[in-house]
């Protein structure tokens, strides 16, 4: 650009617009505002391709979003969603996610269609939105749609925010509504898809999440990216569906997306941590020894699902590798590691790896690695360690420290002190039916009748319900879930003929 300047040529539209994508990368403030400079003296304010570059240097290389937005101001012609969106981005990744938000409504308001790149940015400053505003956003954008008179292009964009903000709620009801009500062109964008499917997972809701995955598998005009994978696998996760899982990972070889695996982390790590919560290991070190470049995620996701798995000698294993390699280990690791130690009772070295955490890595344990140790030393049957770390510890003890404690009693002791610490996690969490059950448990080894009929009564009274065991299975692709207590799935009459059948035939046996 300096050498066309000194030849006294006159740059054109294309010369500023490829001047303006290498100003982006540029860390030269002095070289954006002479090409600023240039684009005003040559008289291109006007011309759109330019403004849109200009805005984008602003907003994504410079992020000065001052002068992004005087830019966008000033533009004749803001018809081109990639102004929108390079504004609309800037503000999201500068934090300012209001601004995003009021913006994109203006967008809408104007006829102009956002597109899969708009979306991502809007939902990355919907993300940022504490809950408790949430009510007030959803009542604005509700209007939107109700007194503006959007047309549809512009309806779906909304109801995409909608189905993600309802989602982020805990409204589930709601948030599948707002996707229901987006149409069949809106229902062609990934983003629609992500929004909802995310939701589910996040709210525990796994087989809705899975079932809506099915669906837009079989959608023509829609293909699932690494955020929707992510989400599915999650799902998997959430109830053992390894049928699945495994479909997603042969799906994305038949795709040509298996090298992803190796340089895309976020999505071998669902895919590691979903074959580890199936308790398929070898799939999970597979998957795990593919990934080129690891990093501190990945291995914590490793060493956890070794811990899980009872294979706390192979965690171990690979925490001293990582040391060895040079790689800094976080929170995550050492959580990973404690909880080896405790599935394996590993308690000798689970308490010389509490003690390092601080003295050796500096990293100051957090509840849940108090909790984690507390269980350790608990389930070992070292409960005056225990109780000495969870009083000295500079956190409150939560309902998992007194579970961890109760668990320690019960199985190793009994008597008052169990009766002491069951009243204790029912003051933490009354809500729960947990510290209940196990203080009736105690009573009930004590042969104290009266007191365990007395607890019931005021469970009754506090409205208190046991919770109910659940299990999930899978078959031909389909999962079935089951609860304790009366069946409702709709072949229970089958199944308890089968069950009737194999009691009568060990019966018999024996």
């Amino acid at each position: 650009f300096r050498l066309l300047k000194r030849q006294s040529l006159c740059p054109n539209d294309l010369t500023f617009s490829f001047v303006l994508k290498a100003c982006i990368h540029s860390s030269h403030v002095v070289h954006v505002d002479q090409v600023h400079t240039q684009i005003v003296k040559v008289g291109y304010l006007s011309d759109s391709a330019v403004c849109n570059g200009l805005l984008a240097v602003y907003a994504k290389g410079r992020k000065n979003m001052t002068v992004a937005r005087k830019v966008f101001d000033e533009m004749s012609d803001k018809s081109t969603v990639h102004s929108w969106t390079s504004l609309i981005d800037g503000y999201a990744k500068s934090g300012l996610s209001e601004k995003a938000l009021e913006l994109f409504r203006l967008m809408v308001k104007e006829n102009v269609r956002p597109d899969n790149e708009t979306m991502v940015s809007v939902l990355s400053a919907c993300a940022r939105i504490d809950t408790q505003d949430l009510g007030n956003w959803i009542r604005n954008f509700t209007e939107s749609i109700e007194d503006d008179g959007l047309v549809t292009c512009t309806n779906d964009p909304v109801n995409m925010v909608l189905s993600y903000w309802f989602g982020k709620w805990g409204k589930m009801e709601k948030s599948r509504e707002a996707f229901e009500r987006i149409g069949d062109t809106g229902k062609r964008s990934v983003v629609a898809w992500n929004a909802i499917i995310g939701a589910y997972v996040q709210n525990g809701c796994a087989l809705e999440a899975l079932s809506l995955f099915r669906e837009m598998v079989d959608y023509p005009y829609v293909t699932p990216n690494h955020v929707t994978m992510v989400s599915a696998l999650s799902a998997c996760s959430q109830v053992g569906d390894i049928d699945v899982g495994t479909w997603i990972h042969e799906y994305m070889k038949f795709q040509g997306r298996n090298d992803i695996l190796q340089t895309n982390s976020f999505l071998a790590t669902a895919l590691i941590d979903m074959y580890c919560k199936c308790g398929a290991l070898n799939k999970a070190k597979q998957v795990f020894q593919s990934i080129h470049l690891k990093d501190v995620i990945s291995i914590n996701v490793m060493i956890m699902g070794l811990a899980v798995n009872g294979e706390g000698h192979e965690a171990l294993k690979l925490f001293y590798e990582v040391l060895e390699c040079q790689l800094h280990p976080n929170g995550g690791t050492f959580l990973g590691v404690l909880c080896a130690c405790c599935h394996s009772g590993f308690v000798d070295v689970g308490r010389q790896i509490f003690r390092d955490m601080r003295a050796k890595f500096s990293i100051q344990p957090q509840l849940e690695h108090y909790a984690c140790y507390i269980d350790l030393l608990a389930r070992s049957g070292a409960i005056e360690d225990a109780l000495k770390v969870a009083k000295s510890m500079p956190f409150k003890p939560n309902n998992f420290v007194w579970g961890a404690l109760l668990g320690g009693c019960l199985r190793h002791f009994g008597g008052k002190l169990t009766q002491d610490i069951s009243t204790r996690l029912i003051e933490v969490d009354p809500a729960s039916s947990a510290g209940y059950v196990m203080l009736s448990n105690a009573l009930a080894h004590d042969s104290e009748w009266r007191e365990v009929s007395g607890l019931r009564q005021v469970m009754r009274d506090k409205g208190v319900k046991k919770q109910r065991g659940c299990s999930w299975i899978s078959l031909n692709g389909v999962v079935h879930e089951f609860l304790a207590g009366p069946c409702s799935h709709p072949e229970v009459l089958c199944i308890t003929s089968v069950l009737n059948g194999l009691l009568k035939e060990m019966t018999q046996a024996s």
